[in-house]
């Protein structure tokens, strides 16, 4: 495929043998026995991964899926060899600022649905037609519908330069960026490259304090829990991210053979989400926009489009550059642009301010939302929704 700048139209038309595999795969799996205790320690509980299979198989309908995607401005175009999906939704109100939003892993652009129509339209969700934005949703290389990188060096930077790249070959000379998970990394990243023409950033997690954790302040209530949490993460919760960032490639060959292997890998992310999908699942009762429909909309794109292993992919390229500039005594040069950080309750370390100054000195906007966990857009999307509005209103 040519390298150009052309920007094609995107529409999805899932062909139904794709689907009718999936549910047979789903049929055939294998189960283990039920774990030997009574919560999350072992792994994703039996009860909540085989009640996900069954409404998975009988109850679930991708073609609502794929309809809703569908209703949204799609477009596809080639940046360094990698052909990049995104969602491009234009304000009704002209002097919307432009807003690039970077999902993460195990998200997709799923998980940020529910805030297209609160940020390009305000006046129908309690905001003014000064809070608008014109959004911009691409899918991270490797992920969901962007192509797959054949070549090494796709990191945080990397992502950062294209998503520049894109917001430039989209006729944007100003515009401000968004992330979270790796979003947020690849947000941050470009914040301290300071692109021409971005105005600021916006991110709801604090990826930075991983390398800095024992440096960082310990002293109040606040700050020792913290601590706590990304001490707890960094023992036991980091399953995931070491395999992936070690190995990829292995785990990727139980992603796109096991619908079920996928799944469960995808819900053993962190805890307080885990439990909000496994009463979705088990008691019926969303966590507001986590739905079992919307969980499993994300779970069935990584199926469908096979991202299994590319997505990890990035955690080895993470991983390896994190190794290299620790060796080299490298510090990541700083935030050339204004800096919004939004701590949700529940994210997996919530980052007391302190500690968002200390990665983002001078920092621009800080607070604390009153709910809200790691997939804080698709959980509580009013909510940050107008959290994104607060940290760039002085931007506008």
């Amino acid at each position: 495929m040519s390298n150009d700048n052309e920007i094609r139209p995107f529409r999805l038309d899932t062909p139904e043998d794709l689907i009718a595999d999936l549910r047979r795969r789903i049929a055939a799996t294998r189960w283990p026995t039920r774990e030997l205790v009574t919560d999350r320690s072992q792994g994703v509980q039996l009860a909540t991964i085989q009640e996900l299979a069954r409404y998975w198989m009988s109850d679930y309908d991708w073609r609502a899926c794929e309809t809703r995607l569908n209703s949204l401005p799609q477009y596809t175009t080639n940046i360094d060899g990698v052909e990049i999906h995104f969602i491009h939704v234009r304000s009704q109100h002209e002097s919307a600022l432009p807003l690039i939003m970077t999902h993460g892993w195990p998200g997709s652009v799923v998980e940020l649905l529910g805030v297209v129509g609160p940020l390009t339209d305000p006046t129908a969700h309690g905001g003014t037609p000064e809070d608008a934005f014109h959004l911009v949703l691409p899918s991270l290389p490797g992920y969901g519908f962007s192509g797959e990188p054949i070549d090494l060096g796709w990191d945080s930077a990397r992502m950062a330069q294209a998503w520049a790249k894109l917001m430039d070959r989209l006729g944007y000379s100003r515009y401000v960026a968004q992330g979270g998970d790796v979003g947020a990394a690849v947000t941050d990243a470009m914040g301290r490259q300071g692109p021409e023409g971005l105005l600021g950033i916006h991110v709801n997690l604090l990826a930075g304090a991983i390398g800095i954790k024992d440096q960082l302040p310990a002293n109040s209530e606040q700050e020792r829990a913290a601590r706590d949490a990304l001490n707890l993460f960094t023992m036991d919760g980091f399953g995931y991210f070491l395999e992936q960032s070690t190995r990829p490639q292995t785990i990727g060959y139980s992603l796109l053979d096991s619908p079920v292997g996928l799944a469960a890998w995808m819900l053993d992310h962190d805890t307080d989400s885990y439990y909000k999908i496994s009463r979705a699942f088990l008691d019926g009762e969303p966590a507001g926009g986590l739905t079992r429909d919307s969980i499993l909309d994300n779970i069935t794109l990584y199926w469908l489009t096979g991202t299994g292993a590319s997505s990890a992919r990035w955690y080895w390229e993470f991983g390896r550059f994190q190794a290299a500039a620790q060796a080299a005594g490298q510090a990541p040069p700083p935030v050339a642009v204004p800096v919004g950080f939004t701590t949700f309750p529940g994210e997996i370390w919530a980052a007391p301010r302190s500690w968002a100054e200390a990665v983002y000195p001078g920092i621009a906007y800080f607070n604390e939302a009153a709910r809200g966990g790691h997939f804080a857009a698709w959980e509580e999307p009013e909510l940050f929704s107008a959290e994104v509005r607060a940290a760039f209103r002085p931007l506008r």
